[in-house]
């Protein structure tokens, strides 16, 4: 079923994996961010592979220290990938904008050391559950200031739309917008519901971030195509109409035209008279 989906990810997929090696795309920069919405699920990965192999009734042995790195090697993998991509693209382009959008990706590296790290160490409130704190409030600030500034384009000065910008493709849904600025602020600081030492299991809290995190980027996919798409508008990469150098003359034209009617006809009757003859 589905085989040309099917292909058509796997092909991503190695893209994603030999990043650096060809000029990125659309389409695979697209991915990478989806994929760096699946930290948690590509982390569990080696988790689930550890609780099966230690046998179910076992599987905390797969939460100590030793376990952590290969599920942070899993985690920042698709966030090195977008690192690279950015500086791809800045090689090829020389816009130093992916410059910032690789600096975004490796300040996300380095939260997710700090916050592995801590959890190795057993959740202890010391320097590293410190270091963790302040890598985690620069990247959700780093993170969701760049979601707003560049791939939404929202809070442009004397925009139509406040806060927004001045061509959207949904008015009839303004409220949606606003809401997703909230909630999109909301789940970048989710790593605060990691830092109550009592409470409810931190794996269930794992489960809830990644949940909300896969719900963002949802969300975050409507607002990314509709400015990529009106991007493609403005530079005229996606349009029926384009505008050309010099003015048309419809009156002009139409006289022209006429002329050069009257012209054919009257190279007709001559034809038609030199063969009478």
């Amino acid at each position: 079923l589905f085989r040309p989906s099917r292909y058509w990810l796997a092909r991503n997929i190695y893209r994603q994996l030999t990043s650096g090696a060809r000029r990125v795309e659309f389409q695979d920069f697209w991915m990478g961010d989806q994929f760096c919405s699946l930290v948690f699920t590509l982390a569990d990965l080696w988790f689930a592979g550890c609780a099966y192999g230690q046998g179910l009734r076992n599987w905390r042995v797969c939460t100590t220290g030793r376990n952590w790195g290969p599920m942070f090697a899993l985690g920042a993998l698709p966030f090195f990938v977008r690192f690279v991509q950015s500086i791809r693209r800045y090689a090829d382009s020389r816009q130093w904008t992916h410059l910032v959008n690789a600096g975004k990706y490796g300040t996300g590296i380095i939260y997710y050391m700090t916050y592995y790290l801590w959890r190795a160490s057993g959740g202890a409130y010391g320097p590293r559950f410190i270091a963790w704190c302040i890598m985690g409030v620069m990247y959700a600030t780093y993170a969701a200031a760049w979601d707003f500034l560049m791939d939404w384009s929202f809070f442009q000065p004397h925009a139509k739309y406040p806060l927004l910008r001045s061509e959207i493709l949904y008015p009839s849904y303004l409220p949606v917008y606003y809401i997703a600025i909230i909630t999109n602020i909301v789940i970048r600081f989710e790593f605060v519901m990691y830092i109550p030492r009592r409470g409810i299991n931190y794996t269930i809290r794992t489960f809830i971030a990644a949940m909300l995190e896969m719900l963002r980027r949802w969300q975050w996919n409507f607002f990314r195509l509709e400015n990529e798409h009106l991007g493609n508008v403005d530079q005229y990469r996606v349009t029926r109409e384009v505008p050309l150098p010099y003015s048309f003359d419809e009156a002009a034209q139409e006289s022209d035209g006429g002329d050069e009617d009257d012209e054919a006809e009257r190279r007709s009757q001559s034809s038609s008279w030199r063969r009478r003859r």
